[in-house]
């Protein structure tokens, strides 16, 4: 019994949600989303209640019942609040800042690391050591925090590197000499 999947979604003011066929469309204070979700998949709006019913038990769409309700929540919560992630620069000389719309990043290469966001993606910089992802898509939130990590991750012998705010990283103990 897929428990996520059989829970409503509330829609709040401001938000309206359009079904047609498998494509839904979020719109609201934060943008517009849309999405097309697998056809098995009844999708209805009743009252500002959003509801995904499947139409059997088996497992193929007992698994898309819990996607599909996961990824329409997080629609609506998107264009409604938004998302953000923040990342945090370790180390000495690592610095973070902001050119026009580019982020800048100086993690110890031979030269600075450039990134661009799409158009529906913001980029702040409060300090030289944070950086803050926002933006109305979790996926896309979601994926360009991974890419500036990627640029340099945290690693355990000194703990120096991006690191999402409150990521815990081991660390190891160096070599001992004789």
């Amino acid at each position: 019994m897929s428990r996520i999947g059989k829970k409503p979604i509330e829609i709040p003011a401001g938000v309206t949600v359009t079904v047609e066929g498998n494509t839904v469309t979020v719109k609201g204070p934060k943008g517009e989303l849309t999405r097309s979700f697998n056809q098995d998949m009844t999708i209805t709006v009743e009252e500002n209640v959003l509801t995904v019913t499947r139409p059997s038990d088996s497992k193929e769409h007992r698994t898309y019942h819990g996607t599909t309700r996961a990824l329409l929540a997080n629609m609506v919560e998107g264009v409604s609040k938004g998302f953000e992630k923040t990342l945090e620069l370790v180390g000495v000389g690592y610095r973070a800042q902001k050119q026009g719309n580019k982020l800048v990043l100086s993690v110890g290469y031979s030269h600075p690391v450039e990134f661009t966001p799409e158009n529906d993606l913001e980029i702040e910089v409060p300090s030289n050591t944070k950086v803050v992802v926002k933006g109305n898509s979790k996926e896309k939130v979601g994926a360009l925090a991974a890419n500036i990590r990627a640029v340099r991750p945290p690693e355990p012998y000194k703990g120096k590197g991006i690191r999402y705010q409150g990521e815990f990283v081991r660390r190891k103990e160096g070599k001992t000499g004789k």
